[in-house]
């Protein structure tokens, strides 16, 4: 198994409202997890958001915490939620209401990675699937629910960044209508997980970085803006995803020559989404 559900980065102090978290980062492949796949260890990788918590780990310097994932994604995907279980993938698990999700082999146990390849030789019982929602799902989304309600106690919002990574042809639809390629989607359930003005700040620093952005297609956003965007309550949650080829060769799962250049333009992105909701030192913190 994973050797812990989580790694948390915390500021000397917190002066932002703004959470970020990488959920599909994890790349802790235990020999006990190998073994049982029919993908070698190069393949096992492809649908892991790889270096995207290297990319963002300066959110510290900026009075932000960062919420890393322990498990990798093909074992476990903390971007769904705990109940989308695959009846082709778990035994005992019965068919219910259509999950596209679920459908296409991605739920909360994958049953695929990318470009639809089989993770297992056959099935799994429900109760190794229930352990690992139990030791890892469970505690990344109890911390990360920690410092969201953290965060929006102590300065009267939280802004959930959830970061992730995109294969470069996944935006090839919306290139063909776009004048310039995307290199970042953001996704905000179409206004329904954020507001709009937190969006378009959002979107602006992306902008000024010199990257080239669009909404919501093709990625809206999944469990996490789903379950932790709630605008009407001062709590906004907006998913993030990076064209990989900007910063790293996607077949052989290395960071690229532009590696440390791109990062530095993140970093700056970074400071701005922190900036959003910085608060003034010179005030004391809301109760708590």
């Amino acid at each position: 198994m994973p050797k812990v559900a989580f790694h948390l980065d915390l500021p000397e102090a917190a002066t932002s409202c703004a959470v970020f978290a990488s959920p599909h980062s994890g790349r802790d492949y235990p020999w006990s997890f190998l073994r049982n796949t029919v993908l070698d260890e190069h393949a096992i990788r492809s649908s892991e958001d790889a270096f995207v918590d290297r990319l963002f780990d300066c959110a510290p310097q900026f009075g932000a915490p960062l919420l890393r994932a322990g498990a990798p994604r093909a074992f476990l995907d903390l971007n769904r939620a705990p109940d989308e279980l695959d009846p082709a993938l778990i035994e005992g698990v019965r068919r219910g209401g259509h999950n596209p999700r679920v459908a296409s082999g991605l739920g909360v146990v994958p049953r695929v990675v990318s470009n639809g390849r089989a993770i297992y030789r056959g099935k799994m019982p429900l109760s190794e699937a229930e352990r690992r929602i139990a030791r890892y799902w469970h505690p990344y989304h109890a911390q990360l629910r920690e410092l969201v309600e953290s965060a929006r106690s102590r300065f009267g919002e939280a802004i959930l960044i959830d970061c992730h990574s995109m294969p470069h042809e996944a935006v090839d639809g919306v290139a063909r209508n776009s004048a310039r390629r995307p290199e970042i989607v953001i996704g905000d359930r179409f206004g329904a997980s954020a507001s709009a003005e937190i969006v378009s700040r959002v979107e602006a620093a992306f902008t000024r970085a010199g990257l080239s952005v669009v909404r919501n297609a093709p990625f809206a956003g999944a469990y996490v803006t789903q379950a932790y965007g709630r605008p009407s309550r001062q709590q906004h949650a907006i998913q993030i995803e990076i064209d990989r080829s900007v910063y790293m060769d996607e077949a052989r799962i290395r960071p690229s020559a532009d590696f440390q250049a791109f990062r530095r333009v993140l970093r700056g992105v970074v400071a701005e989404i922190a900036a959003i909701g910085h608060r003034d030192q010179d005030k004391p913190l809301a109760a708590e």
